[in-house]
């Protein structure tokens, strides 16, 4: 045990103000990484998941959904800056349909369910150090979000990035960079460390519906609420058909061993065993971190085990400056949110349509929500236009990051509505009204300019 590298650990997150219950989850997890967890799973201990239940096929009276989400809360994972695509700001700031973020239309998304059903619906961002303060000032346009003196948001926590030698790293030119977020399975102790999660349950409420905030799908749902109160679950996880652009995201499976439903993200597959995590027909559902929460169970959890929730371990090797590839090599020792389906006697899953999913990692998943794909409904659901959904590839040199991706679309993006493939390399920048039909190749020989109106086929 390096008990230096471990108190020194403890010592610059007591001086940081990191909160006690978070400390000892930090020291659990050190004890794991220090005698060598690697948090693997391995094909030959799992089965793949395929009976489950479809949203679907699921009937509930508007009795029952009406009181199911009167004692439900929404919670949204709202710690990320939009790195991958050269943001600085929080990525749920950026604008998306009409002139409104995602921030916009989440707040609108709660707003709508509240008048429909006559419900509270309580609404928490999760910010990290880095989105608290912009976030808070955007909701000052929505006065009426509050409600039961619920607050508005909770700051994740955060730990030391580790050397090798599992030490504290130090970088005296960003010290800024000597911190990490423990992965977005922070929640669960930030919750109780906050003590919102006992202001929840002392005002009633019985569950909370938890989402990334750049997944807009992920709309509060009165019949999946239904139907996890009817279900008894501590725990439900959301899971839709993978496609394409799912295979190296997480899912779940069924461990051997207790025959308990189990997340399987990226960093937990041996190499020579990807063929088999990205295979759809073997694995056929994608894990869409919409979760849902019996509040009761995870207190009783996080009491019982001085917060310490119990998700596997997933050692997240980097450099202290992600964008210095030949600086210090670090650990960063994170948790999946997900992964908490294991912890639970009970835990479930039910399968919704693609709808409820509709995450924004890059441009070109921008690109398929800001088209004509979709469009926006009074209610400020997404619903998408037709069946098919074209694949949209674009040139990371000049579409990766998002304030070279407007110079490239700056009267909106192309109507994708005919469209099956839209695939560009090169320089190229759109008119007004450009069309996609069928497959659309643009190469880079010919870069240029797609004047407004043309017709690409």
């Amino acid at each position: 045990m390096s008990e230096h590298g471990l108190a020194a650990a403890r010592d610059k997150m007591r001086d940081a103000g990191v909160p006690d219950q978070a400390i000892t989850v930090f020291d659990h997890y050190y004890r794991q990484l220090e005698s060598g967890v690697s948090g693997l799973i391995l094909e030959a201990d799992i089965d793949p998941l395929t009976e489950i239940d479809h949203l679907d096929d699921i009937t509930v009276s508007e009795d029952d959904a009406r009181d199911a989400l009167a004692h439900t809360c929404v919670i949204k994972l709202n710690g990320g800056l939009g790195t991958s695509m050269g943001m600085n700001a929080p990525k749920s700031l950026l604008p998306v349909r009409d002139g409104l973020t995602f921030f916009d239309i989440i707040c609108r998304q709660v707003g709508a369910a509240r008048e429909r059903y006559g419900v509270r619906l309580p609404l928490i961002f999760m910010n990290s150090f880095n989105t608290r303060e912009q976030t808070l000032e955007a909701a000052r346009a929505y006065p009426d979000l509050v409600v039961d003196d619920v607050p508005l948001d909770f700051v994740q926590n955060q730990e030391p990035k580790l050397t090798e030698e599992l030490e504290p790293v130090e970088w005296p030119a960003n010290a800024k960079l000597e911190w990490c977020p423990p992965g977005h399975g922070d929640i669960y102790v930030s919750l109780l460390a906050t003590g919102i999660l006992k202001q929840l349950l002392d005002a009633g409420y019985r569950y909370a519906f938890t989402s990334n905030s750049d997944n807009l799908g992920a709309t509060p749902s009165p019949e999946i609420a239904a139907w996890f109160q009817a279900s008894g679950a501590p725990y439900a996880a959301e899971v839709t058909k993978r496609t394409v652009t799912d295979l190296k995201g997480g899912h779940l499976v069924r461990r051997k061993s207790d025959g308990r439903l189990i997340l399987r993200e990226t960093a937990q597959i041996r190499d020579d065993e990807m063929g088999y995590f990205t295979d759809d027909v073997r694995h056929p559902y994608t894990h869409t971190n919409n979760l849902w929460l019996n509040l009761q169970a995870v207190y009783d959890q996080l009491v019982a085990n001085d917060g310490v929730m119990g998700m596997p371990l997933i050692v997240n090797r980097k450099t202290v400056d992600p964008t210095d590839a030949t600086s210090t090599p670090v650990i960063q020792m994170e948790t999946a949110m997900g992964a908490a389906i294991e912890v639970f006697d009970g835990s479930t899953a039910i399968a919704v349509p693609r709808s409820r999913f509709l995450p924004v990692k890059t441009t070109a998943e921008l690109t398929l929500v800001r088209s004509d794909l979709y469009t926006l409904t009074d209610d400020y659901r997404l619903v998408k236009v037709g069946d098919a959904t074209p694949d949209v590839r674009l040139d990371k040199r000049y579409y990766k990051n998002i304030a070279d991706y407007e110079a490239r679309f700056p009267e909106g993006v192309p109507s994708l509505t005919d469209a099956t493939s839209l695939s560009i390399e090169g320089d190229w920048t759109f008119g007004a009204g450009v069309r996609v039909v069928g497959d659309v190749h643009l190469g880079e020989a010919e870069a240029g300019h797609v004047d407004a109106g043309e017709v690409l086929q």
